[in-house]
């Protein structure tokens, strides 16, 4: 769950701010249209190939990934002085890791916990989601109405990404041990 809430706070603050943040640093408005296309066009390319990847590498390593290089790309990204070469690269690494963390997430509840409760099991960690969404954006909002720039926020993205990291390696990718009902 922790996981998919940190998906959801890169992913919606990236989606609200990323284009206020252009703007403020001096980069013409419509970049960030294009930059939201390319999310968009990677994004497919990232979903469909993590969802062939899952079938040769273990689940749990393809999401450690993921949430590491969206952490390292959000380094780069504020790191580099901005152009429209770094704009676009940003939005080509974070489109193949937006929302490639689904399918793995997806497979890891069914295969530790059955197919029986996958909806309301995956509901719950899609919660989570929307929840990291909510504050990605709100807390998007306030930081920089506080410290007039986003990059603490950035800072705070980063930080998810390597917990979210560290925290699906080691996951065990098998199903969990359950209690069985004993006859009277």
């Amino acid at each position: 769950m922790l996981g998919f809430f940190t998906c959801g706070f890169q992913l919606a603050f990236i989606t609200v701010h990323l284009p206020a943040y252009l703007v403020d640093r001096g980069v013409p408005v419509a970049l960030g249209g294009w930059v939201a296309a390319t999310i968009g066009l990677f994004n497919i390319v990232g979903s469909l190939s993590v969802g062939w990847l899952q079938g040769r590498l273990p689940k749990r390593y393809i999401l450690s990934v993921i949430y590491f290089v969206r952490a390292m790309a959000i380094v780069a990204f504020i790191s580099f002085p901005i152009s429209h070469f770094t704009v676009l690269a940003f939005g080509v690494v974070t489109g193949l890791a937006w929302l490639s963390a689904v399918p793995p997430t997806s497979s890891l509840v069914a295969v530790m916990f059955g197919t029986r409760w996958l909806a309301t099991l995956y509901g719950f960690a899609f919660f989570s989601h929307q929840v990291g969404g909510f504050l990605g954006v709100w807390l998007g909002g306030v930081v920089f109405e506080k410290f007039h720039s986003y990059t603490p926020i950035w800072w705070f993205a980063v930080l998810l990404g390597i917990m979210s990291a560290l925290i699906n390696l080691p996951i065990v990718e098998a199903p969990v041990a359950r209690r069985v009902a004993q006859p009277a």
